[in-house]
């Protein structure tokens, strides 16, 4: 829900804020929100940590929170809300695919149904824009799509790093490392003269989108450390829903009705490719 709220929020100020200043500012907030939490564990956790973990921390957090959501801004401007959650709620079946590649889940009939309905919800929600003239491409959706692709990849390699560490200096500690990355990259868009320019409404938006970003990857890697990608991530199917329902009632966006299709579709695609065999469930409930 948060990240569909904060896809709306994003639509709302990506006018104003450009894509990569608006990421760096988003996860600079975050950062400044869980820094006095991992203080409190970093004198501990020091002698603990190994300079190649840090790298691989470091990588980590610059895709997920970094590239991800750079390539996810650049896409809000010019796909509106609701399709663009519709194209990132692939990002748990990106996961799943991933995980069984790597041999960290297995794969199921169930999986491949479940990618198919995905695939089918995800065409039905762009069919405006594949019966619409030529014209203005395609580069946003294949930059949404790009980010949830960096996200699933994220999500599968994180798991061993959250398992070594506690999760606030690892959410901490990856932010900061995308906001130094966005901070250089973002200088092509003169982020320190723009500050200046911002208005206060976007700067409302640029808040709740910064703290509800460092209080919603809190939980995110908490449950990436407790539970396997897979059954975190299916969780954004909440995604699109929230978007589509945000954006028609605050910014104007329509709501038609193979929208609603879609996201019944990619529910359903979801639903059937993280559910339990009955097998696991006998074994769960004799357990």
């Amino acid at each position: 829900m948060q990240v569909g709220a904060a896809i709306v929020a994003s639509r709302f100020v990506v006018a104003e804020v450009p894509p990569l200043t608006l990421a760096m500012l988003r996860y600079a907030i975050g950062f400044l929100c869980l820094l006095p939490f991992a203080l409190r564990t970093l004198r501990t956790l020091r002698p603990q940590v190994r300079g190649r973990d840090l790298a691989a921390m470091a990588a980590l957090g610059t895709g997920q929170f970094g590239i991800l959501i750079a390539l996810l801004n650049w896409g809000l401007q010019s796909v509106p809300a609701a399709p663009a959650a519709l194209l990132f709620s692939l990002f748990p079946l990106l996961t799943l695919l991933l995980a069984a590649g790597l041999g960290r889940e297995r794969a199921s009939g169930r999986l491949l149904l479940g990618v198919l309905l995905s695939i089918l919800g995800v065409g039905l929600s762009l069919v405006p824009k594949l019966q619409a003239p030529a014209g203005g491409g395609w580069w946003g959706e294949l930059a949404v799509l790009a980010s949830a692709a960096v996200g699933a990849l994220c999500s599968v390699l994180y798991r061993p790093y959250l398992q070594r560490y506690p999760t606030v200096p690892v959410s901490a500690f990856a932010m900061l490392a995308s906001v130094l990355f966005l901070a250089v990259a973002a200088l092509a868009e003169a982020w320190p003269a723009r500050l200046a320019a911002i208005t206060p409404a976007a700067w409302a938006a640029v808040a709740f989108i910064g703290v509800s970003s460092g209080v919603g990857y809190f939980w995110w890697l908490y449950a990436l450390k407790h539970e396997s990608p897979t059954r975190v991530t299916v969780f954004l199917a909440l995604n699109p829903v929230t978007a589509a329902a945000l954006g028609w009632a605050f910014l104007g966006e329509p709501l038609p009705a193979q929208m609603l299709a879609a996201v019944v579709l990619i529910g359903a695609g979801l639903w059937l490719a993280t559910r339990a065999p009955a097998s696991e469930k006998r074994q769960a409930a004799a357990g």
